[in-house]
């Protein structure tokens, strides 16, 4: 420690270890997958936080951390974004500086056992703070959110079942907490150890006692990947290459063909050849074909991008227009004031219009499906609400192909498996490019993945489940829960300091004194 303490004596030694710091969660998360590591890589952060000479130091030290975390979650968006990446990390950076501070205000020093006792629930409840904030669409949404590292771990999705990813980024922060104060606290052992098993007694708790999804029937669902296509031509190549992989369906008694993100570049009402085509495909598989529409509309201004099913007489009527738009991936925010990110990166030259309401088709024999598109399977909320309105399976039609030798793939993929786990569904995540994956209600995976060199078409076999979790009745109680702790601790804060001042003594008042300075007599 007193080596460490001399390294970070000069701030900008300091500042570099905190972002240093900040980043190392991202190991847990794929590429790298290391999902145990997620229960341990905030120490460093800790430590040095605590550390700080003061609060407005560790205010800065966690500004800096979240800078860290967030540019390194994000580092594939470099070579399209730019130094805009900087910017955009370095405001959502900001987010951790007050939970720095309250690191700080809880550990810092020699901390009672009651403060230590007090921080394994508070920083925790912190965190989540941060990740719900940061979760608003127009921050960049829920990619990242710590809790998200734990997709491959059975006991982890078990638990996300009850309180969704929320749950679990409380509880891998309650561990990161009670580890550093068993490293940094001796005296504050005895909560520390309590807080690891009440943590473990919680997730016994949700693999004895949580209800499985009781699986009744399958459906056999494919997925089509056509990999990458580029050149002037690129959407009318892709749509070929589409149409003959599904054409080798034929015959395998499908119930639903699921094609990738903007697999299909042109309106179906300006394109009435490609609607027969892909009828014609329809009949032939004996299935309706989910496809994705990224194309400006015949019927409304704008660019949409729409799942659009399509039957054996065309498409069936049923749309849903994608509601949650990637940040300068699909629009500018305040384009007004950011548009010059137009000019250093691969921002949108044209912002893409939203649909106004989630979508359950039915297609017939009791399969209802949910659709999501891309960036909108990282929303617990979204795959929530569909679960609740009835949907069977879950599905996602994503793209990664500006991404496909990067990080993104991987970790767009995982997402589907927590949302599975959460709403007691299977879940088909299906790409044009990148990494297609499906997963069955329990988070597991089915089969293989197909992965970001692959053109091919794939069939699974879904087990199809009944009933709903306790967090697709419950919501989002775990952040919710989190900002009643943040403000009944806030509240006892500001008791304790207002009795504070109430018994701190009075200072004694010096004697008055005569205009040449001797005191003055009683009397005079």
């Amino acid at each position: 420690m007193k080596t460490l303490d001399r390294w970070t004596a000069s701030p900008w030694r300091r500042s570099g270890t905190a972002v240093l710091a900040g980043a190392l969660p991202v190991l847990a998360f794929p590429g790298p997958a290391l999902w145990w590591w997620a229960w341990f890589a905030l120490v460093p952060w800790l430590l040095l936080v605590r550390a700080a000479p003061g609060g407005r130091r560790a205010a800065y030290d966690g500004w800096c951390g979240g800078f860290g975390f967030m540019l390194v979650m994000h580092h594939w968006l470099l070579p399209h974004l730019h130094v805009f990446t900087f910017v955009v990390a370095a405001l959502l950076g900001a987010l951790w500086a007050p939970w720095g501070w309250l690191v700080h205000r809880l550990l810092g020093g020699t901390p009672s056992l009651h403060r230590a006792g007090t921080a394994l629930v508070v920083l925790p409840s912190g965190w989540l703070a941060v990740e719900l904030v940061r979760s608003w669409e127009g921050l960049g949404g829920p990619w990242g959110v710590l809790g998200a590292s734990q997709w491959q771990v059975t006991p982890a999705l078990r638990l996300a079942s009850v309180g969704g990813v929320w749950l679990l980024s409380f509880l891998v922060v309650a561990v990161n907490v009670a580890v550093a104060v068993l490293v940094g606290v001796r005296r504050a052992r005895t909560p520390a150890l309590a807080g690891l098993v009440a943590t473990a007694a919680a997730a016994s708790a949700a693999w004895v006692w949580s209800p499985r999804p009781e699986t009744d029937e399958r459906a056999a669902i494919a997925v089509v990947q056509p990999g990458v296509v580029s050149g002037a031509d690129s959407a009318d190549r892709r749509f070929d290459r589409e149409e003959r992989l599904t054409r080798r369906l034929a015959g395998r008694d499908l119930d639903l063909i699921v094609w990738g993100e903007s697999s299909v570049g042109f309106d179906l009402d300006d394109r009435p050849d490609l609607a027969r085509r892909l009828a014609v495909l329809s009949r032939e598989t004996g299935a309706g074909i989910l496809v994705n529409v990224d194309a400006r509309r015949s019927d409304k201004p704008g660019i949409y991008k729409s799942s659009v099913l399509v039957g054996p007489d065309g498409p069936t009527g049923d749309r849903y227009d994608k509601m949650r738009l990637v940040p300068f991936g699909e629009y500018v925010p305040a384009r007004s004031l950011l548009g010059w990110a137009t000019s250093v990166g691969e921002a949108a030259g044209e912002d893409r219009r939203r649909g106004t309401e989630q979508v359950v088709m039915d297609l017939g024999d009791g399969l209802r499906v949910g659709p999501m598109v891309c960036f909108e399977s990282a929303f617990p909320d979204m795959s929530r609400r569909l679960a609740a309105g009835g949907a069977r399976v879950l599905l996602a039609q994503s793209s990664t192909s500006t991404f496909q030798r990067t990080w993104a793939p991987a970790q767009h993929a995982s997402l589907a498996a927590l949302r599975a786990a959460e709403t007691g569904r299977p879940m088909v995540h299906a790409t044009l490019t990148g990494a297609s994956a499906v997963y069955d209600a329990n988070g597991t995976r089915i089969g293989s993945w197909l992965g970001t060199d692959a053109s091919a078409s794939r069939v699974y076999e879904v087990p199809l489940t009944h009933g709903s979790t306790p967090y697709v009745r419950h919501g989002d109680w775990a952040p919710h829960a989190a900002l009643l702790v943040l403000g009944a601790w806030a509240a006892a804060e500001g008791v304790r300091a207002v009795r504070f001042r109430r018994n701190a003594p009075v200072p004694p008042v010096p004697p008055a004194r005569t205009a040449h300075g001797s005191p003055a007599r009683p009397g005079r």
